[in-house]
């Protein structure tokens, strides 16, 4: 049996049919055993389908709630009117677009300035030394930078000595008396 003829013989165990065609379905449901198989099917089918149904009920009546449906439509459709409350003037438009604009140009600025002093501020002599205060007084540090080679050279020395010249001498033996 093909598609066509099973929707006809649903249309028919639905009432759908016009009396000319009905006529002609029973009797080839007369004549087929399969076609009177189907429809036999199809009963038992809406018989258990219409007690398991659960019943839909709207919180309003139907006109109610077709109207709603309408009337959103319609308020779809009409142009936009103009919300005062939802314009900005020209001031709050100007401060909306270029305060971005300014926080990004205040950071460029602290990146060039970070990049322009990577090692934050220092004193820096002519010659491009830098003297260290260190926590004893007995040792003394002298650092130079140089940007270029991007290299920094710390000297360490011992101001316990009367010269900066001086070699240590070696540790002599502590004899006891």
């Amino acid at each position: 049996m093909n598609h066509d003829a099973q929707l006809k013989l649903q249309a028919y165990r639905d009432g759908e049919l016009p009396a000319a065609e009905a006529a002609e379905v029973q009797s080839w449901l007369a004549r087929d055993a399969e076609a009177r198989s189907l429809l036999a099917e199809l009963e038992h089918t809406a018989k258990a389908l219409s007690g398991n149904e659960a019943e839909l009920k709207l919180p309003e009546s139907r006109e109610f709630f077709w109207s709603k449906i309408e009337r959103e439509i319609q308020r779809l459709e009409q142009p936009a009117t103009r919300d005062p409350a939802r314009e900005i003037s020209w001031t709050a438009w100007v401060r909306q677009q270029f305060a971005p604009l300014a926080g990004l140009a205040s950071l460029a600025i602290v990146l060039g300035l970070l990049i322009a002093h990577p090692g934050g501020r220092s004193s820096v002599a002519d010659s491009g030394v830098i003297d260290l205060a260190l926590a004893s007084d007995d040792m003394g540090a002298h650092t130079f930078r140089d940007q270029d080679q991007r290299i920094t050279v710390v000297w360490l020395d011992d101001r316990t000595q009367d010269s900066e010249f001086t070699t240590p001498e070696p540790f002599a033996s502590v004899q006891p008396e």
